[in-house]
């Protein structure tokens, strides 16, 4: 049996190619949209993906199931779990709680681990050939390294009411179980690591085994007590800030995300036409250098999206393609980078992407606006907008600041100022410069504090004591 993991650092996500080498099949659970990944494995291999499948809705990136069943002929297999609401609004074969995929001598069996979502499914794996026992468990958002899939995303980006509080008790009852009933060598391999807002405190190991989950991680001592609302009160308690984009991921992987189909390599613009565009306004500018060099001056109402290994997260963060129709214009050093941008784009459904240009050069441009941290005190802004997450914010923030993180500003512009200057700050200036960025193109008067936090911290702690 094959099992490779597929990571993807920037969403810190995690897929999973399966397959039986006696019979050449493999499938794909939980993969996402730019699938040569998974080709290139199958080919390499000598397998053919013969089926699709994922554990459930997903909210932090659009699904590739459908992308990898329509270039591969893959039979595509989702939940039928959760009851009317939770249903997939297109074509696949229903998987319920028992139900089981065979490839050659590997059986994947379905079970239904609500929680996180009330259709989740996670997978357990036989190796027929080695053991008529299970050995691995794919458990999707359910249960990760050192802790568990969050209940209340639906509350926070996917328009729920209350549903976190019955989300933790199907995440106690499905512990209880469908989790603790395997035996304790069962290997578990989640779907997210460390970084992912889908759950508070993920480990970055990439798998474990019930075993030591049941020992070591937190929740297990409220399982051992039957302690179900002291369970419910701790994973409820601290969790992360959800990004806003998370609503409209869940929507499209509902009702089935876009099937792409080949992509041609992207084109080089020239200044020209990117001038013209964007004079007139039909499309828009990715700057996708640093924060330091975009500091130094950028193209007019561009988007600060610095290439590297938070693309996807970032541009979720201020493009919304249901509102924002223009074409994206990369700026990459070469063709390669921008194709692997784009990668990383469509993987949260921002596809539209015209070409790339290798520079700024003839493009116009402005210097964004800075502020020093000992000239603060001096200024008397509408507001002072802290785009880090809620628990940075508590953990030490600029007297009277107003937190906002990044991922949800451009979805709140009614928690900010119709008139006046906002002061702008993250931890070292990066997530700063994305928010600041969008909020400019906006039409808000956005000074950025130079250095963020740090370098505010930095001088707080040096000025002496009255």
């Amino acid at each position: 049996m094959l099992i490779e993991r597929i990571y993807d650092e920037d969403l810190a996500q995690a897929s999973y190619v399966i397959g039986c080498q006696a019979k050449g099949e493999a499938i794909v659970v939980d993969g996402r949209r730019d699938i040569a990944v998974y080709q290139d494995l199958a080919a390499k291999n000598g397998m053919k993906i013969v089926a699709v499948t994922e554990t459930h809705i997903h909210a932090d990136y659009l699904s590739g199931t459908r992308e990898l069943a329509a270039a591969t002929g893959a039979t595509i297999y989702v939940s039928g779990e959760g009851g009317a609401d939770w249903q997939y609004g297109f074509d696949g074969e229903r998987l319920y709680d028992g139900d089981t995929i065979t490839l050659g001598n590997i059986s994947i069996k379905a079970l239904h681990t609500p929680g996180h979502t009330p259709e989740h499914l996670s997978f357990l794996v036989t190796d027929g050939a080695f053991s008529d026992q299970p050995g691995y468990l794919l458990s999707g958002d359910f249960v990760f390294s050192g802790d568990l899939g969050r209940p209340d995303l639906l509350d926070e980006a996917a328009g729920g009411i209350d549903t976190r509080f019955e989300g933790a008790k199907q995440l106690f009852a499905s512990l209880r179980e469908k989790f603790l009933t395997l035996p304790d060598y069962v290997q578990v391999h989640p779907a997210h690591g460390a970084g992912s807002a889908c759950g508070k405190a993920l480990g970055a190991i990439p798998s474990s085994t019930v075993g030591y989950e049941r020992l070591y991680a937190w929740w297990g001592p409220y399982l051992a007590a039957n302690d179900e609302q002291g369970f419910i009160d701790e994973l409820l308690d601290g969790q992360p800030d959800a990004h806003a984009y998370f609503g409209r991921m869940k929507r499209e992987n509902r009702e089935g995300p876009a099937v792409l189909g080949e992509r041609s390599p992207l084109p080089e613009l020239s200044t020209d036409t990117v001038a013209a565009g964007l004079a007139a306004e039909t499309l828009t500018f990715i700057d996708t250098r640093s924060n330091n060099e975009v500091h130094e001056g950028t193209v007019v109402r561009s988007l600060n999206i610095p290439a590297g290994k938070s693309v996807a997260s970032f541009g979720a963060w201020v493009v919304n393609p249901e509102t924002d129709k223009n074409p994206l214009v990369l700026l990459a050093r070469d063709q390669k980078q921008a194709q692997d941008m784009w990668d990383h784009l469509i993987r949260v459904g921002i596809d539209n992407v015209a070409g790339y240009v290798t520079g700024i050069q003839g493009l116009p441009t402005f210097t964004p606006k800075l502020i020093r941290a000992e000239d603060l005190k001096d200024f008397d802004p509408a507001m002072v907008l802290d785009v880090r997450n809620r628990s940075e914010h508590i953990g030490g923030n600029i007297p009277g600041s107003y937190q906002l993180s990044g991922g949800r500003v451009m979805w709140h512009l009614d928690k900010l100022p119709a008139d006046g200057t906002i002061v702008t700050y993250c931890q070292s200036g990066v997530r700063n410069s994305v928010a600041a960025s969008a909020l400019r193109r906006a039409g808000y008067d956005v000074v950025e504090l130079d250095g963020s936090y740090a370098a505010w911290s930095a001088w707080k702690n040096s000025v002496p004591a009255a």
